[in-house]
């Protein structure tokens, strides 16, 4: 079985990680270094033992049983930007992906030109982006032991929304769909609350919201929910991995619904910690409506020490 690391070394490497994302905070601009040292999050790994896998062994003398531990974590497999100004993600070494072209160009409110107004509607881009963490992450993540690989592929681009045109700008086909047209399906929070950020459906760069950080937030959650999986009406790429054994990735991500996946901030602040939408953290607004957060996936898995896998237990 793989030795599990001791409860002095775990807090070592936690403030370790901790001084690093201090760090990384007091930068402005968000850049692959940043967004790599912002993957060094305890809070955001949430690595846990969940259980014991059995493998069957076989040589020329015989068979035999062996275990293995079976673990869960987070891995960081994208970077999920939301942003007005179409060209202008906040996460500059990829700009270049998502330039305005003659189906995708400009962006931001919408107004009457009243200067009392709250604006009548918002737009937003939205870019989801392999996490660039890497072989970094899994450094850091093996210190607690065995790991389990992300579905993530570092830079690559899975959703850019001006390549997406008619769904994310026209909204063609899902402005049909019963997710959009009857009201309290598929939204982040909800009126009972007195805390709905805004629908889920239809997953596009459009949406009334006086704030521009929810705008932001409600956006990053379409994008994230169009590519955990397979088969939506958009130009994309999913995110998914498939299960083979002794491995069990992350699915669909679902709003409100952390043992999907959650969020980790990244601009207009760089937080050390995760979280779903809604929340009640502190939100700072962007001054030029760019936002990105990095999606974290659920993934278990155990270390394979037998040629046939006979299942697995959990604890409670």
């Amino acid at each position: 079985m793989t030795r599990l690391s001791t409860a002095p070394s775990q807090r070592l490497r936690t403030v370790m990680a901790s001084l690093l994302l201090c760090g990384a905070t007091s930068s402005f601009a968000l850049n692959t270094a940043t967004i790599t040292s912002s993957s060094l999050s305890p809070d955001c790994l949430e690595y846990r033992v969940v259980g014991v896998c059995y493998w069957l062994f076989c040589t020329m003398f015989g068979c035999s049983v062996r275990t293995s531990v079976k673990v869960r974590h987070y891995v960081p497999d994208a970077v999920v930007s939301s942003y007005s100004n179409t060209g202008a993600n906040p996460w500059g070494e990829v700009r270049a992906m998502s330039t305005p072209n003659s189906m995708a160009q400009a962006g931001g409110d919408g107004t009457t030109n009243h200067d009392n107004e709250n604006n009548l509607a918002k737009f937003k881009n939205a870019d989801v982006i392999g996490h660039p963490g890497g072989s970094v992450f899994s450094q850091f993540a093996s210190a607690s032991g065995y790991t389990c690989q992300g579905a993530g592929a570092a830079f690559m681009p899975y959703l850019l929304s001006t390549l997406d045109t008619l769904a994310w700008r026209y909204y063609i086909p899902e402005m049909v769909f019963p997710e959009a047209l009857i009201p309290g399906m598929r939204e982040i929070g909800s009126y009972a609350s007195a805390n709905l950020w805004g629908s889920v459906y239809p997953r596009g760069g459009f949406l009334h919201q006086t704030d521009d950080y929810k705008s932001g937030a409600v956006v990053v959650q379409r994008a994230g929910d169009i590519v955990t999986r397979r088969g939506q009406i958009h130009v994309y790429q999913p995110l998914l991995a498939n299960a083979r054994d002794g491995y069990w990735p992350a699915g669909a991500l679902m709003e409100g619904d952390a043992s999907t996946g959650k969020w980790q901030e990244l601009t207009p602040t760089l937080s050390s910690t995760c979280a779903v939408f809604p929340h009640s953290n502190t939100r700072v607004q962007a001054q030029q409506g760019d936002y990105a957060w990095a999606l974290w996936r659920p993934y278990a898995c155990c270390q394979r020490r037998g040629q046939v896998f006979l299942g697995s237990v959990d604890f409670q």
